[in-house]
């Protein structure tokens, strides 16, 4: 009897514990769903903020002297910088009306109502029209200063000397030594060899400041005194003229000059724009991208403009009265396209492959005026038939061909995708007017 009585007790403690467990196993069940729902909405959350975040372009150009009616499509509201009382709801379009001697404006933007979002700069730009030119055009330029590509080393007597290791770095820019200003590499190269090893002081600009670095030249297996640096003070090449205006400036690539080692913009010391000729295409393929192939002669007659500024947004200068005069009589003016005026849709490529410019069918296929890589942000495909039995795309020398849309100047080309020469990228006209 007691024993029966042992059992039934021990069977209900027994019960009792496999409920307690039961209970503590769901309620971690139900607590780890909760977490786990809390992360997927706080993800969503994040995600949706990061969309429209991105979404929003930090720049939004209007013209002078007009009226332009802005369409973010975001559930978000904007305060302008010149009226703090009155409350923009951009779910719906609206409209900005630039002001009488007013150059810029800023909204400030709260998603749905609240959430700080983004802080858009409102550029007022200059009501004008441009000539899409179209024209493979040849650059070279030359940098301020002398272009720190690398450091290395060298042998000499069995011994290694690496004299500028630690003291220059790529990207560099050597503007002077011993206080006399440097023009080109040549000068350098002439100036170390000559000195018979004695320290060089180097006035070296780096992230935009001036330094003082001393290097003292070691001699290679030849006895030629040498830093172990290789530089650069030059670079040309071909692309296409982009627009250009009634005052002979002009705009071109759609992309700044990189050095091709280190990847960085080229400080632009002097540049010219030279005639040049088309003559051979390389068709672009799968992982191949194509080329222009033009001849270049680096000769005064054959000067075709100045150079004055290369920037993230392409190169611009002025053009001689001669090509002035070709352009204006060859193709017509046309207004600017803004932001908030390009769809998706058909457009027109304008380049010259064969001699004079045509106009080629593409796509516009994708919008991102929040990318922060500006010469990314028209996402294009190559559409026509002529244009691909030529090139078989879009090949290396385009970059800057302009594209137009519904008669407006929306942009230029500025890359090629190499798995796909059909696609690319171009840039904003509006982004290159406002470099």
């Amino acid at each position: 009897m007691n024993f029966e009585m042992k059992k039934e007790t021990l069977n209900l403690n027994e019960k009792k514990e496999l409920d307690y467990n039961m209970k503590s196993r769901k309620m971690k069940y139900v607590l780890s769903l909760y977490v786990f729902l809390g992360f997927a909405i706080g993800m969503f959350c994040w995600a949706s903020y990061a969309y429209y975040q991105s979404s929003v372009p930090s720049t939004i150009s209007i013209k002078a002297g007009t009226s332009e009616e802005i369409n973010l499509r975001i559930p978000a509201s904007g305060v302008l910088s010149t009226d703090a009382e009155k409350v923009l709801a951009l779910n719906e379009p609206v409209t900005i009306v630039a002001g009488e001697n007013v150059s810029s404006y800023q909204m400030r933007l709260k998603l749905f109502g609240v959430l700080p979002l983004k802080d858009v700069d409102i550029h007022v730009i200059e009501n004008k029209e441009l000539i899409p030119v179209g024209q493979p055009i040849g650059i070279y330029v030359k940098t301020q200063g002398v272009l720190v590509v690398d450091t290395g080393s060298f042998g000499s007597g069995g011994n290694q000397y690496a004299p500028s290791e630690y003291k220059l770095q790529s990207g560099d820019y050597l503007t002077a030594m011993d206080g006399v200003a440097i023009s080109d590499k040549r000068q350098i190269k002439d100036y170390v060899e000559n000195g018979g090893g004695a320290d060089i002081v180097f006035q070296v600009s780096r992230h935009d400041e001036l330094i003082s670095v001393k290097i003292k030249p070691e001699p290679d297996e030849n006895g030629v005194y040498k830093i172990g640096a290789w530089l650069r003070d030059s670079a040309q090449g071909i692309g296409t003229m982009t627009y250009i205006d009634q005052s002979s400036q002009f705009g071109a690539l759609g992309h700044g000059i990189n050095d091709m080692d280190t990847g960085e913009l080229l400080k632009l010391g002097s540049g010219l724009l030279y005639n040049t000729e088309i003559v051979a295409v390389r068709r672009g393929e799968r992982g191949v991208p194509g080329e222009l192939t033009g001849v270049i002669e680096y000769k005064p007659d054959q000067v075709s403009g100045v150079i004055v500024d290369n920037t993230i947004q392409g190169i611009y200068g002025v053009t001689n009265e001669e090509l002035l005069t070709k352009y204006v009589g060859q193709n017509e003016p046309l207004p600017v396209a803004l932001k908030q005026e390009v769809t998706l849709g058909a457009a027109q490529i304008v380049c010259a492959i064969g001699g004079e410019s045509r106009y080629y069918d593409v796509e516009i296929t994708k919008l991102s005026p929040g990318n922060e890589a500006v010469n990314r942000q028209i996402s294009i495909k190559v559409t026509d038939k002529e244009l691909l039995e030529l090139t078989g795309g879009i090949v290396q020398g385009m970059s800057g061909a302009p594209i137009v849309q519904n008669g407006k100047f929306v942009g230029a080309v500025t890359h090629v995708l190499v798995q796909d020469a059909t696609r690319g990228y171009g840039i904003f006209i509006e982004d290159m007017l406002g470099h």
